[in-house]
């Protein structure tokens, strides 16, 4: 097949699935959103005979709208632009995840910052606010006492971009000094991993350590829940255990992101991560051109 690459920056993430790929034989055309142009309806020459593009912008804004252009010129996108859009912002994010009934940490939204005080004496301390669009743990509080909130929601009001007016809070979930980050294809776990530090933020990004995980049963229909939600692709879902007292649930979804990165995982596990998502990427061409069943396709995946 001949693959497309959306990037802005080739990290270790997209060295391992371009080896991945030519490795397998398939022609792959890197495309630089830094430096392409997008024209309304002709697609530019980069586009011609792909089977499938494959976003990997690091940048959100990049990938919300390139996504959009490769569904207008009709070349099969992962993930889709409408995915994208979910998962880029935390609103949207929380909101799918709810309306699917998915169990997801207490959420409030306002767009004052006396609004916001009121959500945060609501809460208690500690309580998170976190910035609607974001990756890595980048500008999320967890906020400690009124003088904190305070403090905190002034400085985010004088910023000059509108999103940093919308203020995202969500309950302190007490997990036991870890999450689990999920890559799915589709709602199908490729592999899992905790990541757990002294710091109340656990991203593999901010040095927190790293080893399997292995997914229980529900768990698993968490994932599959998750996926559907935000409307399915390569995505990473992460989970926080619970102690089940607020719901039946021992878990709890806090967010599904749609450019995730897999190095680490890769490194955590002994699933040879890329050649799954490769697996899956196969399959997604194969489907687009009509070849191949996808579901028994992104089945074999999981095997």
């Amino acid at each position: 097949m001949n693959v497309g690459v959306l990037y802005s920056r080739i990290r270790q993430d997209e060295k391992l699935l371009l080896s991945e790929l030519r490795d397998r034989g398939h022609d792959v055309t890197k495309i630089d959103v830094r430096k392409q142009t997008f024209d309304l309806t002709e697609a530019p020459e980069a586009f011609d005979d792909l089977d499938l593009v494959v976003d990997r912008c690091m940048a959100t804004s990049r990938s919300l709208y390139a996504t959009k252009f490769c569904e207008q010129y009709g070349v099969p996108v992962v993930n889709s632009a409408a995915t994208a859009e979910t998962c880029a912002d935390k609103v949207e994010n929380s909101l799918a995840l709810a309306a699917a009934g998915v169990p997801t940490p207490t959420t409030k939204t306002a767009f004052t910052t006396d609004a916001a005080m009121e959500i945060i004496d609501e809460f208690g301390y500690p309580c998170v606010l976190k910035p609607v669009m974001g990756s890595w743990g980048r500008l999320m509080a967890k906020i400690d006492s009124k003088s904190a909130a305070e403090a905190i929601l002034e400085h985010k009001a004088t910023l000059g971009h509108y999103e940093h007016k919308v203020f995202y809070v969500q309950e302190f979930v007490e997990k036991p000094g870890r999450d689990v980050r999920v890559l799915a294809v589709d709602g199908e776990p490729i592999a899992a991993m905790a990541r757990s530090g002294d710091h109340w933020l656990t991203n593999a990004a901010k040095g927190a350590d790293t080893e399997p995980f292995e997914l229980d049963d529900e768990a698993l229909e968490l994932v599959e829940m998750a996926s559907d939600a935000v409307g399915g692709g390569l995505l990473g879902v992460d989970l926080m255990e619970t102690d089940g007292d607020q719901t039946d649930w021992n878990y709890t979804v806090h967010e599904v992101n749609h450019t995730v990165e897999f190095k680490a995982l890769n490194e955590a596990v002994d699933t040879d991560v890329p050649s799954k998502v490769v697996d899956w990427l196969e399959a997604k061409a194969d489907a687009a051109g009509g070849d191949a069943d996808v579901e028994d396709a992104v089945a074999e995946v999981s095997d």
